[in-house]
């Protein structure tokens, strides 16, 4: 995980201007709830990826105006189709910032990004990636 650009920059409302300032992300946690009798109860897959998935400021807009106290960002994320941009209310994405005054250096250190999605598409989902992940350890596997 790593940023490049001044994600401070990113305000309440999505900007062109912010194309520059990219996230590059490690992992995505897939998140769904199914019924469980009376209550719901959440699931989650989180898939650590092979090539980092980069999210562009352009498609991204702060929840909050205001400085938060703990270092920890919330962004709105938009799905670019075509040329237009639409708000994605079921993607979010989690930035934990710190500051170090002797450096004059902003310092990323933890990223979250959460996808949520129905439960029948969780489910087909979360197999269908156990299934390539199998697959991928039996390819590497000599033959006795």
């Amino acid at each position: 995980m790593k940023v490049i650009g001044n994600v401070l920059d990113i305000t309440t409302t999505r900007d062109s201007r912010h194309k520059d300032v990219e996230v590059y992300l490690d992992s995505i946690e897939y998140l769904t709830s199914k019924k469980d009798g009376r209550y719901y109860q959440d699931f989650e897959y989180l898939e650590e990826l092979e090539t980092p998935l980069v999210i562009t400021g352009d498609c991204l807009a702060r929840v909050s105006g205001k400085k938060p106290d703990d270092g920890e960002y919330e962004f709105k994320v938009f799905d670019k189709e075509g040329e237009e941009y639409v708000h994605n209310p079921n993607k979010q994405l989690f930035l934990t910032l710190e500051y170090d005054f002797d450096e004059n250096l902003t310092i990323l250190s933890s990223a979250y990004y959460s996808v949520s999605m129905p439960n029948e598409e969780f489910t087909k989902f979360k197999t269908e990636r156990e299934k390539e992940k199998s697959r991928k350890n039996w390819k590497g596997r000599k033959k006795s």
